[in-house]
């Protein structure tokens, strides 16, 4: 027999699992849970809130498999094994989904994620897990903005983790809630101002006192609350021969306001590194050919990064035996894989050669 021809199997483990100290007593007490005020304010923001979907949904969607690495004589290649049991449910609690994508937000938001051990089996290698909410846990010896690996110390809520019991998700870029806590708070601005041309039933403006005797400011306060509370419940006003209303000459298009929240749409779409047109973004002369190349173009230029932060997390010798790796399976969700994967989504629309437009001399 070739000396490269033998078939490789799965190792054989014990599978009764052994208890595994997490470290930090609220570990699983919700009520002790928050949401970061600044995650919540960017996931306000109507295309930081898709994309993340978009992207989180990729990685929970995705089943997994276990291979290991044979040479054949002039390439490594990939020999499927059977996986181990956390691959379809790493968290016994909830749905491998629900695990996958608070983790792949997480890598998104702030740049790591955490998972904390909750077994082990005889073997000493993790058989259950519980995502931890990545912005509750502290790295007293590297802050944020920018992780420079794995932390030694780590809290939760405050109280200490055993981070010999902790897999620790890392992104090779900074978390949203960092890079791009500039572009959200415009966003954020631009939002507010639309909001309140859209509360304003009636015309932005000023009363001026044209005669009389001189109101004083509070005077001048109480009649302005007045007519715009009137104008709220009524369309006809009156004003007697010493007051008149003036409508300031400004509205959203002349404030830019429309341009703006369409610009910094498209910047959002770069700050979370996914597609314009994924988004819903208006791209002009742009178009994209079917839904199989739209989902090569969400994997190749949004997900990927996110799809190997896991995948290379769980291939390490702290999870699992040295030569045995993790994949996503990516087969099923684009339908038909590798050769097509290159191809853009993007493609210039045709142009027709007896067409006026195109003599322009």
């Amino acid at each position: 027999m070739p000396l490269f021809g033998k078939k490789i199997t799965a190792p054989a483990y014990n599978s009764a699992p052994l208890g595994a100290a997490s470290g930090a007593s609220q570990i699983g007490q919700f009520y002790s849970y928050t949401v970061g005020a600044f995650e919540e304010a960017a996931l306000s923001v109507p295309t930081i809130t898709r994309a993340v979907s978009l992207l989180s949904t990729v990685v929970g969607t995705l089943d997994m498999k276990s291979y290991v690495l044979q040479w054949n004589g002039e390439e490594y290649e990939k020999i499927y094994v059977e996986g181990e049991s956390w691959m379809t449910r790493p968290d016994p609690k909830v749905t491998r989904n629900f695990i996958m994508t608070k983790t792949a937000k997480d890598l998104i938001l702030y740049g790591r994620a955490f998972w904390a051990v909750t077994s082990r089996y005889s073997t000493g290698f993790p058989a259950t897990f519980q995502w931890l909410p990545a912005n509750l846990v502290q790295s007293p010896q590297n802050q944020p903005p920018e992780w420079f690996g794995p932390a030694d110390e780590l809290e939760f809520n405050g109280l200490p983790l055993d981070t010999s019991n902790v897999i620790q998700f890392l992104n090779g870029n900074l978390g949203v809630v960092y890079s791009g806590r500039r572009a959200i708070q415009i966003s954020l601005k631009l939002d507010q101002s639309a909001e309140r041309f859209a509360s304003n039933e009636i015309a932005a403006g000023y009363l001026q006192q044209k005669g009389g005797e001189p109101m004083s400011g509070e005077e001048l306060g109480e009649m302005a609350a007045a007519w715009a509370a009137n104008r709220r419940s009524n369309a006809i006003g009156a004003l007697n021969e010493f007051v008149t209303f003036q409508s300031f000459d400004q509205d959203p298009s002349k404030l830019q306001l429309v341009e703006g929240r369409e610009y910094q749409t498209k910047e959002l779409s770069r700050l979370m590194d996914i597609p314009a047109y994924l988004l819903a973004i208006d791209q002009s002369g742009m178009t994209y050919s079917n839904a199989q190349q739209a989902r090569q173009d969400l994997i190749l230029f949004g997900a990927r990064p996110l799809l190997h932060a896991i995948e290379e997390r769980l291939s390490m010798d702290d999870v699992l035996p040295r030569g045995r790796h993790t994949q996503f399976d990516l087969e099923e969700y684009i339908g038909l894989y590798a050769p097509d994967m290159a191809e853009p989504v993007m493609q210039e629309p045709e142009v027709n050669p007896l067409s006026d437009t195109n003599n322009l001399e």
